[in-house]
């Protein structure tokens, strides 16, 4: 997927960037991308708002791909753009990108899974979760 604005994305999040994200370098670590996209992410599948999860589910990660393209900085804040590509049985698709000074510094396609939480085994996502999700598509 090409690069979009903040503004493209159906939710957004920021976080704070605190001087212990940083490496002797002077800039954020590359680990700590990945726990601001988990910001985005979590906001998303678990707001009671627009609830996705099945009674007895929890979501787990199948696959994170991450692209860095450019230097975080202390200090400052870090905006996340979230949004859904698309849809499965039990999984969804997600896409992220990372935002300092409205300049692109990373992006993320992650996919999700829906599991039972007793047996680990993949929960089909409900209609209504389907349905709910549908609205945080790109509008792009």
């Amino acid at each position: 997927m090409s690069l979009l604005s903040l503004a493209d994305f159906p939710l957004k999040t920021e976080d704070k960037i605190r001087y212990a994200d940083t490496e002797r370098q002077g800039h954020v670590n590359n680990a700590v991308f990945s726990t601001f996209f988990e910001t985005g992410r979590v906001e998303f599948l678990y707001n009671p708002e627009y609830p996705l999860l099945s009674e007895n589910g929890s979501f787990v990660i199948a696959s994170l791909h991450v692209s860095f393209l450019a230097e975080l900085r202390w200090p400052g804040t870090v905006q996340t753009g979230t949004g859904i590509r698309s849809v499965g049985n039990s999984s969804l698709r997600l896409y992220q990108q990372l935002f300092q000074n409205g300049i692109c510094v990373a992006s993320a396609e992650t996919v999700i899974v829906q599991v039972n939480s007793q047996t680990g085994k993949s929960l089909p996502l409900t209609s209504e979760s389907k349905q709910t999700a549908s609205g945080f598509f790109f509008k792009t």
